[in-house]
């Protein structure tokens, strides 16, 4: 594990890590000194982020998991505290966009895809982890948003809805713990060049777009043991003025 960096020591969980904004953050975090544990679907991905972090002599656990597997995140909850007895950053990051549809023409399957992805795997990672953010100095845990959970756009019924129950998640979860060591808050990056982006935006020009790795530095920040901020909506702007 690496020594030098803010977050050295650190033991931090992201999902969705084996591309777009989960992997940039997974680089950036083990650039920082801490050991990530990266969890996702493609084994193929999790290895070229492992590879990268190798390179820059980062240390990486890699966790093959569907995160709708709400089994297997209780395994990896009983796994992490055999080994290391605590996580100290837990970042939920992985979502799917689903159909953009109206609501009628959305096919049930689809929804409850989205509803499992982007809100019943975070309450799962929240149920199987609190107990070890609670046993690290400073737990810290960080869902991404969207701005659209506080919109009402057409055709986006399904994407919203799950990111409006998930801030509710996250800031009740923030409010349960707000007389512990850890601190739970949402993270809006705004428009990015992701997949998801691609697929939303088909003919939005990708070099016009905002690369996941602009946003490590608020993510790092948000995940620092000196952060004491719980409960809070922050854009990407506003992380880089955390101390």
């Amino acid at each position: 594990m690496t020594t030098a960096g803010r977050m050295a020591g650190r033991l931090a969980l992201i999902t969705g890590a084996s591309r777009g904004l989960g992997a940039a953050t997974a680089l950036a975090y083990a650039r920082e000194g801490a050991h990530c544990i990266l969890l996702a679907r493609t084994v193929g991905g999790l290895e070229e982020v492992d590879d990268q972090i190798k390179a820059i002599g980062g240390s990486a656990t890699l966790v093959p998991l569907d995160v709708t597997d709400g089994p297997g995140i209780d395994r990896l909850g009983a796994a992490l505290h055999e080994r290391y007895r605590r996580l100290d950053v837990l970042v939920g990051n992985a979502a799917i966009l689903g159909t953009l549809s109206p609501i009628g023409h959305i096919d049930p399957e689809v929804f409850e895809q989205v509803m499992a992805v982007n809100v019943t795997a975070n309450w799962r990672l929240i149920r199987s982890l609190d107990p070890l953010l609670r046993r690290s100095d400073a737990g810290c845990a960080i869902f991404v948003t969207s701005g659209i959970a506080n919109k009402a756009v057409p055709y986006w019924s399904a994407y919203a809805a799950s990111k409006a129950a998930l801030e509710v998640l996250a800031t009740t979860y923030a409010a349960e713990v707000a007389h512990t060591a850890v601190r739970v808050n949402l993270y809006y990056p705004g428009p990015m060049r992701t997949n998801m982006r691609a697929q939303a935006f088909p003919g939005e020009p990708p070099e016009q777009q905002v690369p996941p790795e602009a946003h490590t530095e608020g993510l790092i920040r948000l995940a620092l043991p000196s952060c004491i901020t719980n409960g809070q909506w922050i854009a990407g702007d506003e992380a880089l003025r955390l101390s």
